[in-house]
């Protein structure tokens, strides 16, 4: 799986790229998944990430730049993506990718040959909740992440006090595993602290499952 390249001009108020999938479930919409434009987008995400429903993302402290930054440091990696969901043409989610092998994750656990690593974050709905939105989301993530063939296990990695986060992907139908101990990353380009994760682990022939 890779972004679209990054546009060498000038930064707009709108992205340029153009989604790398489209998903339409029954009774829910059309779902597309876009490449992050950390010029165009990064506002939106600092609205999300700074929020306390998303404590659990680690970035509850981080300024507008600091967000721009880290998403522009993703998006020159071939090993880690970002994109931007949206449904019926509006943005509703944050969702990355990457290579465990090439993650901090890989010294938690046995690292199998086509094993990718994701993040999911819902942003704020508007208006009264939605039965089904979550799953509907999933639906069309999960159908994404298996839909060239690169993915053949799917490896979530939520914070082990994330009850919410636990919950979805058991019903999603992911398999728990052993609670870890990521180890703190200290870089000049990226700074993770520590972190206490459950793994959770996904197969294709469940991705074909109805999400309810």
């Amino acid at each position: 799986m890779s972004s679209a390249p990054t546009s060498a001009s000038a930064p707009t108020s709108a992205s340029t790229r153009q989604p790398v999938y489209t998903h339409l479930v029954e009774g829910f919409g059309t779902v597309t998944v876009t490449p992050v434009d950390p010029a165009a987008d990064s506002a939106l995400i600092h609205g999300w990430v700074t929020q306390e429903r998303a404590r659990f993302w680690g970035m509850g402290e981080a300024g507008p730049e600091l967000v721009q930054e880290i998403y522009e440091d993703v998006d020159r990696r071939t090993t880690h993506h970002a994109f931007m969901i949206a449904r019926d043409g509006e943005q509703v989610a944050l969702f990355q990718t990457y290579d465990c092998a090439e993650d901090r994750v890989s010294e938690c656990y046995e690292v199998q040959p086509g094993d990718v690593g994701v993040h999911l974050l819902i942003g704020p709905r508007k208006g009264a909740a939605r039965h089904g939105f979550t799953a509907g989301l999933m639906t069309a993530f999960i159908s994404y992440l298996f839909s060239d063939g690169g993915a053949r296990r799917v490896v979530a990695e939520p914070d082990a006090r994330n009850a919410k986060a636990l919950a979805l992907l058991e019903r999603t139908g992911f398999v728990l595993g052993p609670e870890v101990g990521l180890p703190e990353i200290d870089l000049p380009e990226v700074y993770l602290p520590a972190k206490r994760a459950r793994l959770a682990f996904l197969s294709p022939p469940a991705s074909s499952q109805e999400i309810g």
